[in-house]
């Protein structure tokens, strides 16, 4: 809550710490939202940042209540002024934002807005974020006082070192990315080590109590007693390894986010073009995100690596209280019984099991020269 405006270079100080002291995204963002508001003593304060579709990957308020931007609904899109500032990247000061030929209107929960100031965070020259401001607090006699020019230029400064934060931030995530990344690697590799050698002693243990059932059945009970403690330390080293190896993206970002940031820098690094749209798709729970994650990732490797596909697309739509996911390629496709016939069916396999562990199922839908679907069917909780 604002206390009235903070001036002087002690005040502008303080709220560039305060963004440099943070290190993930989010955290970065609320921080540079609520010093421009306090710093400009204004009612409300925003910051969006753009996905590539036309909406906002993230979008982050202050001087709004969590009851407020739930009724207010869905985050807005990339229209009006909020465009102006991402497209044309120049500061927008207006009177009143509602008199603009521009303004489109908001949701009937919206909080009026009358004088606005908004300017681009620019990196280079890419807009990485739109900051703006509404409804500067102060007495409003005949004409109103609104934003000024020193205000603009206050928030400038602030912008250009939101751009330097809110990099820093990508970069640090990115850094810890890869740093769980090669953590997973690492436990991936102990996992196969240390329960092949449980299943190797299985098998021995196992090939003893054959050869003594007949001849010693104490031995045997013995031996049978200590197949079941193997078993039994091998499911708990899975189950261990399964808990370390859970993306963390999924728990800080939810399913949506995180596929699409992973579809984006596919799209990135390869010729092909994948796309991904989404449409009502609610929380889901743990395993259920965890299982289309996975399939979605081994799909697209599919698609990506072994096709030839020149687009790929990925769809998650509600189903009822679940939620379906589609991966579609153009590629050149497959008869899946020759697939299976031919053993090379190993990634077909562990996607049906995930769905399956889910209570979900799994359809292949592919011929040669027709490109592949895969689509993955879950429940809700």
């Amino acid at each position: 809550m604002s206390h009235g405006p903070r001036t002087g270079l002690a005040a502008v100080s303080s709220a560039l710490l305060a963004m440099s002291r943070h290190l993930e995204v989010r955290d970065v963002l609320k921080t540079i939202v609520a010093s421009a508001r306090e710093l400009l003593d204004a009612r409300y304060a925003a910051l969006g940042v753009p996905d590539d579709h036309g909406g906002f990957a993230q979008f982050v308020v202050d001087g709004v209540s969590d009851e407020q931007w739930k009724a207010i609904g869905p985050l807005p899109r990339q229209h009006g002024i909020l465009a102006a500032m991402l497209h044309d990247a120049r500061p927008e000061r207006l009177a009143d934002v509602r008199e603009d030929p521009r303004f489109e209107g908001w949701p009937a929960a919206h909080p009026d807005l009358a004088d606005f100031l908004g300017l681009p965070i620019r990196d280079g020259d890419e807009v990485i974020g739109a900051l703006f401001l509404a409804n500067k607090n102060c007495g409003r006699p005949a004409g109103g006082c609104g934003f000024t020019e020193d205000d603009e230029d206050l928030l400038g400064i602030l912008a250009q070192h939101a751009a330097i934060a809110l990099t820093n931030a990508r970069l640090y995530e990115r850094s810890r990315e890869l740093t769980i990344a090669e953590e997973r690697s690492r436990l991936a590799h102990e996992l196969h080590d240390a329960v092949s050698q449980k299943l190797f002693s299985l098998r021995l243990t196992a090939q003893a109590a054959t050869t003594l059932v007949d001849r010693d059945p104490a031995r045997a009970k013995t031996e049978l007693k200590q197949i079941t403690a193997l078993a039994a330390e091998a499911a708990d080293e899975l189950r261990a390894a399964v808990v370390e190896l859970r993306p963390a993206a999924l728990d800080e970002d939810g399913l949506l986010a995180t596929l699409r940031t992973q579809i984006q820098v596919l799209d990135r690094a390869h010729t092909a073009r994948v796309t991904f749209a989404s449409h009502g798709v609610k929380a889901l729970p743990a395993a259920q995100e965890e299982a289309v994650l996975r399939v979605a990732q081994e799909a697209l490797h599919n698609a990506l690596r072994h096709s030839g596909a020149a687009e790929v697309d990925v769809r998650l739509d509600r189903h009822g209280p679940g939620a379906v996911l589609r991966v579609t390629d153009d590629g050149g496709g497959f008869d899946p019984r020759t697939v299976r016939r031919a053993g090379r069916h190993l990634g077909l396999v562990s996607m049906r099991d995930r769905a399956g562990g889910v209570g979900g199922r799994l359809t292949v839908t592919s011929a040669p020269g027709e490109g592949t679907t895969i689509e993955m069917e879950v429940p809700g909780g």
